[in-house]
């Protein structure tokens, strides 16, 4: 079998023996949501996928059912057929509503703690190994945010430019991370539950972010990252306080 990218090592790696076909739908769901799996691409075959997740064939058809039931892929027949990705899954509001509710200020902070440390090695990593291939990937990636027309695409096109950063950096460790982070937040910023993300901003300090990397200006870089996930955090604190009042608003009545 061909050698595996590291997004494909990521997402198809064999499951822990209690995980069957819901993590299964868990997973691809979660790489649709993050960009990892675009609308349009085909997964690979089922044996494949079998045996990168090291599951049965009746398990891995049953997870496949799900995610066509839920309108997420789809499974065409034929010489060109195969299961492809159809739709971006929808956005669980009510779940993402009590991740506000029940994650506090502090823990918050801390997420953004981790992620600002994690970003400012990743942009100066890149500004020394990105090549202009990697360049170019990244300003197309940075205008893709601000053409998407949903919030439920513009997370995916968020987290795909970041994480395609620390790709740039050449560090699988850190692309890891960067996916770790972006599962437990882009969803939270993006998903209108109070007032909107702006993502004309967004794109905006993408694109100068991308130009810092491409004049190699790592201290320049890094404090554009740096305030860059500042934004985003108080974006994410600012929601949990709209929604804790609202919440304990209608607890008082």
């Amino acid at each position: 079998m061909a050698s595996q990218t590291s997004f494909q090592s990521q997402i198809y790696r064999s499951l822990p023996e209690i995980e069957r076909a819901d993590a299964i739908v868990e997973r691809i769901s979660k790489a649709i949501g993050l960009g990892l799996l675009k609308v349009g691409e085909r997964l690979p075959p089922e044996a494949t996928l079998s045996d990168m997740f090291g599951v049965g064939g009746a398990t891995l058809r049953e997870a496949l059912a799900e995610l066509r039931e839920q309108g997420v892929v789809e499974t065409r027949r034929g010489r060109s057929g195969g299961t492809f990705v159809v739709n971006q899954p929808p956005a669980q509001t009510d779940t993402i509503r009590d991740w506000f509710l029940s994650t506090s200020i502090s823990e918050i902070r801390d997420i953004g703690d981790e992620h600002s440390a994690i970003s400012a090695t990743t942009v100066r990593l890149a500004c020394e190994r990105a090549e202009a291939h990697d360049v170019d990937r990244l300003q197309e990636l940075a205008r893709a945010l601000v053409l998407a027309a949903t919030p439920e695409a513009r997370a995916p096109a968020d987290s795909r430019f970041h994480i395609e950063l620390a790709v740039a950096a050449q560090s699988p460790r850190l692309a890891n991370a960067e996916i770790r982070l972006q599962e437990e937040t882009v969803q939270q910023l993006w998903t209108p539950l109070t007032v909107a993300f702006d993502p004309e901003l967004a794109t905006a300090e993408h694109l100068e972010l991308v130009r810092a990397i491409a004049q190699d200006q790592p201290e320049k870089a890094q404090k554009l990252i740096l305030e860059h996930i500042k934004r985003n955090i108080f974006h994410l604190i600012d929601t949990k306080l709209t929604l804790s009042y609202a919440a304990s608003s209608q607890g008082g009545q």
